[in-house]
């Protein structure tokens, strides 16, 4: 692939212009005139300045976050050095400090709570209140003080791909001729490609253990992501990544594999039967950017596991693990045996 080169005026930042007659680069703006190895130098350096200004930023980063682990479940999470940690997110176990973060990767970009505390619970009461055979203390106000917003570590990924398929396809006709039936089958070898983009790729950077919860309350708009800044952490918490994207490529690599083979299936119409033999998608450009998405979370603790309870942030969708009162249900139980035992009763009575 061709790079394509475009030198900007290091007084002014105005786009520079080669002058054949004197093999330099003129500003129109300011006059001032470079050659290309000094600007070749400067951009080096601006690149220099600019890596050395990130290491900066996620070295404050890791200095200004306190890391906190379960003693329990051993659930570590991180928090700005304002925000006090009363109790374990998942088992409700008081935690312990350990003192500031270390090894963790400044984000990229952020996607800040829309929803407060206030509308979470509102929409946390909303939702439970709609099923039946809930557990009276799951309403509790001491329960929903254990609520905690928490931002969660994805890995967002763009890639430009090149994308093939090839397939098998019939077209069948059938007609009628005197006291004959025809059918013609005609066979058919279909190729299909093009260039496909995929845009904002979202996977959690997280383990098996809090997958299936963030899947259910995906996805998160793509223009609600913003450039990362500090201040969107406070008062909240932040779990740490333990998914590096190198263990991400494969399954990056098969989702985009289904998405298109599903969008060059699509294009395929007008036959009687269609067979993919063979699709695939190669990525010739990716970028990769590590982001935190706002997550409400409430676990409740049952006697034999753990319930969980999560809401989008951003969107509110909800993801809902709720317990069944076991006492509720027998109630239940005794009234519909009681109900049934007094239709019998009255049956009984009308047959004698």
């Amino acid at each position: 692939m061709d790079t394509i080169v475009s030198y900007q005026c290091p007084n002014c930042e105005a786009p520079l212009s080669f002058d054949p007659a004197t093999q330099s680069f003129r500003c129109e703006y300011c006059t001032s005139e470079f050659t290309e190895a000094f600007l070749r130098a400067a951009d080096e350096k601006k690149a220099q300045r600019r890596q050395e200004r990130e290491e900066e930023e996620a070295r404050a980063y890791c200095e200004s976050m306190e890391e906190y682990e379960c003693p329990n479940c051993g659930a570590q999470v991180a928090c700005d050095g304002n925000t006090a940690a009363a109790f374990c997110m998942y088992c409700h176990t008081p935690v312990i400090h350990r003192g500031k973060l270390s090894g963790q990767m400044r984000p990229h970009k952020i996607v800040p709570f829309k929803y407060d505390r206030a509308a979470a619970e509102q929409e946390f009461l909303r939702f439970a209140h709609a099923h039946k055979f809930i557990p009276r203390g799951f309403f509790a106000k001491s329960q929903l003080e254990k609520m905690q917003g928490v931002y969660f570590p994805f890995w967002i990924t763009d890639a430009d791909t090149r994308a093939d398929l090839s397939a098998s396809a019939t077209r069948v006709r059938s007609w009628r001729a005197g006291n004959y039936q025809y059918t013609e089958t005609s066979r058919f070898d279909i190729e299909r490609g093009g260039e496909i983009h995929f845009e904002d790729i979202t996977t959690s950077a997280l383990s098996e253990a809090d997958k299936k919860m963030l899947e259910g309350i995906l996805p998160y708009p793509s223009e609600a992501l913003i450039d990362f800044s500090m201040p969107y952490l406070s008062g909240f918490l932040t779990k740490k990544r333990d998914i590096e994207r190198e263990a991400l490529q494969g399954e990056i690599n098969d989702r985009m594999n289904k998405y298109a083979r599903e969008m060059l299936r699509d294009t395929i119409q007008g036959y009687t039967t269609v067979s993919v033999r063979d699709s695939h998608a190669n990525a010739y450009r990716e970028g990769w950017e590590y982001a935190l998405m706002p997550v409400w979370l409430l676990v409740w603790r049952g006697k034999k596991r753990n319930y969980t309870y999560a809401m989008n942030g951003y969107t509110g969708k909800i993801y809902g693990e709720l317990p069944v009162s076991a006492a509720k249900l027998a109630i239940l139980g005794g009234s519909v045996f009681a109900g049934a035992a007094a239709v019998a009763t009255l049956i009984g009575g009308l047959l004698i």
